[in-house]
């Protein structure tokens, strides 16, 4: 990325100030509900309403143009109408303004292409940045900016790029649930200026991040793009989620942003090429993007499974045997560690402690385990019975957790039953996944995260 764009993007979203033009008085109205997003986030900057129709929004005085707003802006949110954007683009210029989310829609998605190209030219000729247009906006949560038509998320580590709003509106909602934090959010709709991988060049820098995850329609420089993914795959994980893999899902992709979707496999294998981590859904997305955020790569396909129940650990060892991951026999030497365990307990692989085991007992065991040179990633399974609490095995396992460099996964399973378990294992670092299918994915990505490193000299 060169320097002024490095700059421009910074300013984007690490603005001084902020505008909203087109903001509103009236709730529903895109205009009103940005610039209350943008208040009650507790943005530290100074927030400035333009419309030159209203006097007073959110107790804030409002401006007739941007042009009159006597401070520094860098961030501009653009709500008006389609046919006025180029105009608002040039005052945007006058105003050395650093870049421009353009929410409002009606342009290539709907086969307006002359408009775009008038929003094209008039960035360019005033040295505007855009995002969009035909955008649900930006979040840097560090900063407390929330310039979105979307829901607020908690600060975390994942940033999302992608080109559907809607979209990034349920990841946004499903991540808050699963109680993932971000640290950015870009949707980029038609992508007229800026584009993926100037915003895979700018999260590369960006020391609030630790894992990319995206969600791609079609790419306008795929060349650039790998590129761009190659080099930062060496130092972050980038997750994608590609759509319009049949023919009918294509033509929607280019009735919904105006992209070319292009041919599935040929992504396949450029995604391969570049370190991306391909994912299939949401719960896909923001599962592998939570392991990879707070735990160690994974050095090789070998998993020990430490359960309570034989049931669950047989699901397990073939929900990771379905992405192509092991579940080895412990060596004689790891076997006869595990002598300490009681005689009902099976210490072959999965591990199975049984239902009446304590806390004591999986600390030992997930010790020994990742210890040992027989396995790369070590998963829990537990299912509690009536009268076992969840928060005592989950003590048990971060204990150990905090003191090794093999990544640990979770799979707590029965609902409110372990709640309380979950709870801590997540505000410790591991994470947890309800179900065996979800966790064996997020091991796979853990694994395929060590496989793509392994591969670069760069990461030696």
């Amino acid at each position: 990325m060169d320097t002024e764009t490095a700059v421009h993007l910074k300013s984007l979203f690490e603005p001084r100030g902020v505008a909203v033009i087109g903001a509103s008085s009236k709730k529903g109205k895109i205009g009103y509900e940005i610039l209350r997003n943008i208040v009650d986030g507790h943005f530290a900057g100074p927030v400035y309403p333009v419309n030159p129709h209203e006097e007073n929004i959110l107790g804030l005085s409002v401006y007739r143009s941007i042009i009159d707003i006597p401070d520094i802006v860098d961030t501009c949110i653009i709500t008006v109408p389609p046919e006025q954007v180029p105009r608002v683009l040039l005052e945007c210029g006058r105003k050395r303004v650093s870049g421009a989310v353009i929410i409002s829609a009606g342009f290539s998605e709907i086969g307006n292409f002359d408009l775009e190209k008038q929003v094209s030219k008039s960035a360019l000729e005033g040295g505007v940045r855009v995002i969009g247009p035909n955008c649900a906006g930006i979040i840097n949560t560090e900063k407390h900016l929330y310039a979105t038509i979307e829901s607020r998320i908690a600060p975390g580590s994942v940033a999302f790029i992608t080109q559907s709003g809607a979209f990034g509106g349920l990841v946004l909602a499903s991540a808050r649930e699963q109680r993932i934090g971000f640290s950015k959010f870009v949707s980029y709709g038609n992508r007229s200026d800026v584009d993926e991988a100037e915003l895979l060049e700018y999260l590369l820098g960006d020391s609030q991040t630790r894992v990319i995850a995206m969600y791609i329609e079609g790419l306008r420089d795929g060349r650039r793009f790998i590129q761009a993914a190659k080099q930062v795959s060496l130092v972050k994980p980038i997750l994608a989620i590609k759509s319009g893999s049949s023919a009918e899902g294509a033509r929607a992709a280019l009735s919904h942003t105006g992209a070319l979707a292009g041919s599935d496999r040929i992504y396949d294998g450029a995604f391969r090429q570049a370190g991306i981590i391909r994912a299939q859904d949401v719960d896909d997305l923001l599962d592998m993007a939570k392991s990879l955020s707070c735990q160690p790569v994974s050095k090789g396909d070998r998993i020990g499974i430490v359960t309570n129940s034989g049931g669950p650990g047989v699901m397990m060892a073939d929900a990771l045997a379905n992405f192509g991951l092991k579940a080895p026999e412990p060596s004689p030497a790891t076997y006869d560690k595990l002598a300490f365990l009681p005689s009902i307990c099976s210490r072959k692989n999965p591990i199975d402690l049984t239902a009446g085991t304590d806390s004591e007992s999986y600390r030992r065991t997930i010790r020994v385990l990742a210890e040992s040179e027989d396995f790369d990633t070590i998963v829990v399974v537990f299912i509690p019975p009536a009268f076992q609490k969840s928060g005592t095995i989950s003590e048990a396992v971060l204990q150990v957790a905090g003191t090794i460099s093999k990544p640990i996964v979770a799979c707590f399973m029965a609902g409110d039953l372990v709640r309380d378990g979950v709870e801590a294992l997540e505000k410790g670092g591991v994470p947890n996944f309800p179900t065996v299918s979800r966790a064996a994915k997020a091991v796979w990505a853990l694994e395929q995260r060590g496989k793509i490193l392994a591969q670069q000299p760069q990461s030696a």
